[in-house]
């Protein structure tokens, strides 16, 4: 036995991070991480469960590990409940399973099947101060908290991960300065609800560099822009106390970006999805936001084709779009999932009826994206820089996420080096991208 583990990551960012801090454990404790199944001595696999075409993508990932390999450790959203049996006797010869966030049990798991190495390198199993990570160095995802308060029918996330926990500040804000040293120039601040941060803890105070800092989103938001970086905030809920972190935008101390799943626009669907409902008021924050903040970007997803969802709710949710203007938009035709309460509503729509109303959204939120983007032409913007090849470089503006955003191409630009950060002209623009020079 060599002790080498091979690795597979699938589903969001905060599942990435708990790869992540799995990888970094099993790298302080002398095992090498290996990129195919043949040098592996065992295969873990981080799974998603959050839908069925990610249930399927797991199951087929653990299917193809145990043919490849035959060691394999499963955790993530899948390993709990009806979705861990359903992985076992699919593949009875798997070794352990176990649910989202289980550092422990994973590791664990990998010292049974595989002991540690007694004697170490201490020049080769060097780790960095920031752990492993599987983004590149010039980016990196800052999770705040696990699990969260909400109901949402359509959602198995609370049963899968559990109730809101907080991270204390400290240790969020060193984990941030930490990653900031080691050339972090971006931070994608996310959880399950990263506008509840610190409710748990009852906002108590804690403290960073010796300061005294309240656990809340504000203070958060306002210590991390002290840190000289892009900060990126995801799954922010449209809470009334997210207002008070506009100003920040205002005056350049996060970016000015907001991802708000708002998931419909009329507010009895709202109310059966057990969403905030007051779409209208919702609608007059956007406006007071954009009047504080005018570059704002407004990135949200949406559900069409929810039980009972009537011709009439689907036009208030198409009113919205058009009201509210939204810059980065995803869209998703409702689809059951086991455990959700959405399950016993009545009147699920036709799939057909679902195909045509996400055709029909798709269509008017791509011309208000094009109209957005068109409008971008002429100007200079910031650029952070991903990648650098002989055709030129790409990289993100202010306005853009990786993996899930537009990006930026500048052509024949090929002396710069990814974690760049340059200004450039807006020469071009489509639906979802820039060109600039």
């Amino acid at each position: 036995m060599s002790n080498k583990v091979g690795f597979i990551s699938l589903g969001c960012p905060k599942a990435l991070v708990d790869s992540e801090r799995i990888l970094t454990q099993l790298k302080l404790d002398g095992y090498d991480i290996v990129p195919t199944y043949e040098d592996a001595d065992v295969v873990v696999v981080n799974t998603c469960g959050f839908i069925d075409s990610a249930k399927q993508e797991s199951l087929d990932a653990i299917s193809e590990a145990v043919t490849e390999n035959g060691r394999v450790i499963v955790t993530g959203c899948m390993g709990r409940g009806e979705d861990a049996e359903r992985i076992r006797k699919a593949n009875p010869s798997v070794l352990s399973v176990t649910g989202p966030a289980a550092y422990e049990e994973v590791v664990g798991a990998v010292r049974e099947f595989v002991p540690p190495a007694t004697e170490r390198d201490p020049f080769v199993d060097l780790v960095p101060g920031t752990g492993l990570r599987l983004t590149p160095r010039h980016y990196a995802y800052l999770k705040i908290s696990e699990g969260c308060n909400h109901r949402c029918r359509f959602c198995i996330i609370p049963s899968m991960r559990g109730d809101l926990v907080s991270r204390p500040i400290g240790d969020v804000m060193a984990e941030a300065e930490g990653l900031v040293r080691s050339g972090v120039r971006e931070l994608l601040v996310i959880s399950q609800d990263t506008s509840a941060y610190g409710v748990d803890l009852k906002y108590r105070t804690g403290f960073w560099d010796g300061r005294p800092l309240k656990s809340n989103l504000q203070s958060l938001c306002s210590a991390l822009g002290e840190l000289g970086v892009w900060v990126r905030l995801h799954y922010v809920y449209p809470y009334p106390h997210v207002d008070d972190i506009i100003p920040l935008m205002a005056e350049g101390r996060i970016l000015p970006y907001l991802d708000i799943p708002f998931q419909h626009g009329s507010p009895t669907v709202l109310n059966r999805m057990r969403r905030p409902a007051a779409a209208e008021k919702v609608l007059e924050r956007i406006a007071r936001w954009r009047s504080a903040v005018p570059e704002l970007t407004l990135r949200s997803t949406f559900i069409v084709g929810f039980p009972g969802e009537t011709e009439a709710e689907f036009e208030e949710l198409l009113a919205f779009l058009r009201e509210a203007r939204l810059d980065r938009v995803g869209c998703f035709q409702y689809s059951p999932v086991a455990g959700a309460a959405a399950n016993d509503l009545p009147d699920p729509v036709p799939e057909a009826v679902k195909e045509e109303r996400w055709a029909r959204f798709m269509e008017v939120q791509q011309a208000i994206s094009e109209e957005k983007q068109q409008a971008k032409v002429g100007q200079w913007i910031e650029v952070l820089i991903d990648e650098v090849d002989g055709n030129g470089a790409v990289g993100r503006s202010r306005g853009d996420a990786p993996e899930i955003d537009g990006r930026v191409f500048l052509d024949g630009i090929t002396e710069l080096s990814p974690g760049d950060l340059v200004e450039a002209q807006v020469t071009a623009a489509d639906a979802y991208d820039l060109r600039a020079g």
